[in-house]
């Protein structure tokens, strides 16, 4: 299994509600979580940058690498048995003021926290990520994740930095 790096941003309006896609290909097609893709490394595009694009592409909102906070680092072990992913999770400064329109990527909607727990998303995200999000977003944490089919997810804080 070859890696793919990747990047999340955690987008939020103005009243407190997170961004998220309803994802319509694999991988977690069907399932909600931040916006976000696969870095261009062709063009030698950094984290931060696929950040940026991403964000401009999938919902229209131009935004530099200053409004971001990298706020963990998570390598995943065999996610859905095809491929490893190494994953910069970001936490964007600026907030979105309506709903983007439908893209061939999914359809979005708001969430508050709390709802996230109860709609279909990645048993990592609700495993892992929205953890992490919710204890280091200010912070920083490195992390890794054993996705191994038919073995439990086993997720580990390799070290954090709290933020103030």
């Amino acid at each position: 299994m070859h890696y793919k790096i990747s990047v999340l941003v955690f987008i939020r309006n103005e009243v407190g509600e997170f961004l998220m896609i309803q994802r319509e290909k694999a991988p977690n097609k069907g399932l909600w979580s931040p916006i976000g893709g696969k870095l261009e490394m062709g063009s030698g595009e950094s984290p931060h940058e696929c950040a940026v694009r991403e964000t401009f592409e999938e919902i229209g909102l131009r935004i530099d690498s200053s409004q971001l906070h990298l706020f963990c680092m998570i390598a995943e072990k065999a996610y859905e048995g095809s491929n490893h992913w190494l994953m910069f999770l970001f936490d964007c400064r600026a907030s979105i003021s309506k709903l983007p329109e439908t893209i061939d990527e999914g359809r979005f909607s708001f969430f508050s926290r709390e709802s996230i727990e109860t709609i279909p998303i990645p048993e990592t995200d609700r495993e892992g990520l929205w953890t992490i999000y919710d204890k280091h977003r200010n912070g920083f944490v490195s992390a890794r994740a054993n996705c191994t089919p038919d073995q439990p997810l086993k997720i580990i804080i390799e070290q954090a930095v709290d933020g103030a």
